[in-house]
């Protein structure tokens, strides 16, 4: 087996890997501080459009973790890349909120529902009836149809919720196309997040707390990939899936000291 090239970069997801339920998880300070301290490139992750990268920012900084904005990669930034590279200067129907509609204005696209090139759906947590029903109708008058993220539920303290994966299974039914998903388990994602910090895979890591999303996103990527059991994934729940991480830890605070 082809021996990896030492780790210069790491990509590491945000919910159940730096924090749970709005808590840090134990050793995430001494993570980042050591990253930043070493001056290694990094990105945290996550599949959520509703904030921006300065909304996350503040959120992390007020539970201790201090992450720039510019370190900070959504599914709503890597979707306004896609569509800036593929059909620049377009419009978009959008089901989301800020982090979302903000990066697609800062992308030069337009919102609009009068027959718009793309219908785009993202995270929010007032799906309307109404906005679904325009969604549906524009799609089948021919607008391609993106979504940000295939995550089916997303965690609350309550309970599951249903996230983006869901309501864009609700379009589909009705209109009978396929959403393209950009966020994680897409290498896409991977991609657009290593080359907006000068990395390369081969020489990268990805740590996450899902098998079937960042673990998935990292392999496919080529990336070294990193399992804490610190959020949704756990060790019983392996042999599920047939593929492996690179490694399995307990929580990122046993990472700290292979920065």
């Amino acid at each position: 087996m082809t021996e990896r090239k030492p780790i210069e970069s790491w990509l590491t997801d945000m919910d159940g890997v730096l924090m749970h339920e709005g808590i840090p998880v134990p050793g995430a300070d001494a993570f980042i501080k050591k990253l930043r301290d070493a001056g290694r490139p990094f990105l945290v992750l996550t599949n959520n459009s509703i904030y921006t990268a300065r909304d996350l920012h503040v959120r992390l900084s007020r539970i201790g973790l201090e992450v720039p904005v510019e370190n900070i990669w959504t599914s709503a930034l890597a979707t306004a890349k896609f569509l800036d590279t593929q059909h620049p200067g377009g419009t978009a129907y959008v089901i989301g909120e800020a982090g979302l509609t903000t990066a697609l204005h800062d992308a030069g696209y337009v919102l609009s529902d009068q027959d718009p090139d793309f219908v785009i759906l993202g995270e929010t947590r007032t799906y309307s009836f109404e906005a679904l029903t325009k969604a549906i109708r524009l799609i089948n008058d021919g607008a391609r149809f993106i979504a940000t993220n295939p995550d089916n539920t997303g965690p609350s303290p309550q309970g599951a919720l249903p996230a983006t994966g869901s309501v864009a299974a609700l379009i589909t039914k009705a209109t009978g196309k396929d959403p393209y998903f950009i966020g994680k388990p897409n290498p896409l994602m991977m991609r657009t997040a290593l080359n907006t910090i000068g990395a390369h895979s081969e020489s990268s890591a990805m740590i996450g707390d899902r098998m079937d999303t960042d673990v998935l996103a990292g392999l496919e990527a080529g990336m070294e990939t990193f399992l804490v059991l610190t959020g949704l994934t756990g060790k019983a729940d392996l042999d599920r899936y047939p593929f492996r991480p690179t490694s399995v830890v307990d929580s990122i605070a046993d990472l700290v000291d292979r920065i």
